[in-house]
């Protein structure tokens, strides 16, 4: 299984911290978020990120297709690759607090769609039409792949049909994943693709620490803000027990995306945080997480990302998961060759 982390970047120290950790501890991937108004600019932050690193991908975990031209962030991710070649990955989404928070809309799946492919064709080296005006990067060096960040069936299919990847948030059960992957293939097939066309990597929050109240104590920002996207409008149509869709309703209605406001203790209260916890996170301790990345493997995940950005302690958590779990995890990978 393939392991990766993405967080919100607070400073510049604090993000070339973070990813040197990646790379010394064996971590596959490193991401930051696009996230104004909660963390400095994803650009500052993966140019440092790619500094750090020699062996990690670096991802943007993800960007929009709202805030920036699609042909300026194309170009970003180009320049990054010039530092980190081969390492770099473009994820791109509706937008959630990217947009939110400088009082956008999230994109349309149909415009997301076209975003993507306009963006991909760039990378490649290709000349590309945006809005009646014609872009090109003639210097780029490599082909940078474009994800789609997905959390519901529009932007699933979208992402089997255009996209080199996705960073899917919906859960890690199996029956999320049966329906992630059947909503994959059907956006490949449309397209005349093959659902191995398309990287995927199962975002999940973590927090790990060494007594499992710990980790549990901040697991409730990070839920909240999640499940209020990935849960939707209709949370039957997303598998929420009938009993919990009216706290679903509530959570959405009174969650916020700016971090300084949170309410650490909604999910808690609206009752959520069991079922929230057992569908979108990994979290206590060193043994705790080993079972239940495990568990995701048998419901048929490959790839996690996991978001580490509200953790009581992320540079602790990412520090004791890649020095403790990381490695039980790949012992036994071998083992069970």
């Amino acid at each position: 299984m393939e392991i990766g982390f993405f967080f919100w970047p607070y400073e510049p120290e604090y993000t070339a911290r973070m990813a040197t950790l990646a790379d010394e501890l064996g971590f596959d991937m490193v991401g930051v978020a696009d996230t104004p108004g909660n963390a400095m600019d994803p650009w500052v932050a993966m140019t440092l990120a790619a500094q750090r690193t020699r062996r990690a991908r670096v991802a943007a975990c993800v960007t929009n297709a709202v805030t920036r031209h699609p042909a300026i962030t194309a170009t970003a991710a180009a320049s990054i690759d010039l530092i980190a070649p081969g390492r770099t990955v473009l994820g791109v989404g509706a937008g959630h607090s990217g947009v939110a928070n400088v009082g956008s809309a999230p994109a349309p799946a149909a415009a997301l769609g076209e975003a993507v492919t306009f963006m991909r064709r760039l990378l490649r080296g290709e000349r590309a039409s945006w809005a009646g005006g014609v872009a090109e990067i003639p210097w780029r060096r490599g082909t940078v792949p474009v994800y789609v960040a997905a959390s519901g069936p529009k932007a699933l299919r979208i992402a089997g049909e255009v996209a080199d990847g996705a960073f899917v948030n919906y859960g890690l059960g199996k029956e999320q994943v049966v329906e992630i992957e059947a909503a994959l293939r059907a956006g490949a097939s449309a397209a005349g693709r093959s659902r191995g066309d398309v990287e995927t990597w199962y975002v999940a929050c973590l927090d790990c620490a060494e007594r499992r109240d710990t980790a549990f104590a901040k697991l409730g920002n990070i839920l909240g803000f999640v499940a209020a996207y990935v849960l939707g409008p209709d949370p039957e149509a997303r598998g929420v027990p009938a009993a919990l869709i009216p706290a679903v309703h509530e959570l959405r209605r009174t969650y916020t995306t700016r971090q300084r406001a949170m309410d650490g203790a909604l999910v808690e209260r609206l009752g959520l945080f069991d079922y929230l916890r057992a569908r979108l996170a990994v979290a206590g301790t060193p043994d705790d997480c080993v079972d239940q990345v495990r568990a995701a493997a048998e419901a048929g995940v490959e790839r996690l990302m996991f978001t580490v950005s509200l953790a009581a302690d992320p540079v602790r958590a990412v520090e004791l998961f890649g020095r403790h779990v990381l490695p039980e995890l790949r012992r036994s990978a071998v083992a069970g060759r």
